[in-house]
Order: structure tokens, then C-alpha cells, then sequence
């Protein structure tokens, strides 16, 4: 009932749309991880001594944008499991093609695993960096 009281107030659902994060196929946005205010508006490029530092704004957006290629670099490794299924398939028993086909999607399962992990650990230090 509470809640419903709360959203129901003008202005609290504005503040939710606008400081939401969108994201466009999984990809986060450079502000990832920066401080934001009430307005949303980012706070970490304020403060002279926050731009070099291990709490740097440019630090935070460079961790943002390496986390997104990490993200394209798993995309793409999942592109290559579909393409070596493809191959597989049309492999028609030959032994050479078979096995072409089945080390490009070990090696694209390795990416995976690989992207994953490190997608996680960019996002683990980002959050703890940025707070």
C-alpha cells in the first residue's frame, strides 16, 4: 500500500525513467559505473582530483567501455559456435572437416568461458571502484 502511495506521487516515476541505465544488447553505458546525483546528472568529473586517481572518472568510463567489448568479444564467440555448428553439419562425415568444425567450437567455447569471467571481473572491480 506504501509503495503504491509512493509511485503514485508525481515525480518519483520521472526520477526512476530518467536515471535509469538502458542498455542496447546487453551493452552498458559509458557512465557505468560514475556517481550520479539526484538529477542524474554524473558528479565524478566535479572534482579536480578525481580525474587521475584510482577512483578517476576516466578510469570508471575506460572499465564501461572495456567491459562493453568484452560483452561484443562474447557475441562474437557465440556467432563462431553457431558457425562451427553450421560446419559440423555440413562437415557430411569427412574427417578433416568434422574435426575443423569441432576445434571452432571448442575455441569459441573457450571465448566464452573467457569473456564471461572477464566481464565479471571488470564489473566487480567497476562497482567497487566507482562505489
Amino acid at each position: 500500500m506504501i509503495a503504491t502511495l509512493i509511485t503514485a506521487l508525481p515525480g518519483v516515476q520521472t526520477f526512476a525513467a530518467a536515471c535509469s541505465k538502458p542498455t542496447f544488447f546487453g551493452l552498458v553505458p559509458w557512465y557505468q559505473y560514475l556517481k550520479l546525483d539526484s538529477s542524474c546528472n554524473v558528479t565524478s568529473f566535479n572534482d579536480p582530483n578525481s580525474i587521475i586517481g584510482p577512483q578517476s572518472g576516466l578510469l570508471l568510463v575506460g572499465l564501461a567501455i572495456l567491459d562493453d567489448l568484452i560483452r561484443v568479444a562474447a557475441l562474437v564467440a557465440v556467432g563462431y559456435i553457431i558457425y562451427g555448428g553450421i560446419q559440423y553439419v555440413t562437415s557430411q562425415g569427412s574427417p578433416d572437416a568434422t574435426s575443423k568444425a569441432q576445434q571452432t567450437i571448442i575455441n569459441a567455447l573457450i571465448g566464452v568461458v573467457v569473456a564471461v569471467v572477464a566481464s565479471g571481473l571488470v564489473t566487480f572491480i567497476g562497482t567497487k571502484i566507482g562505489g
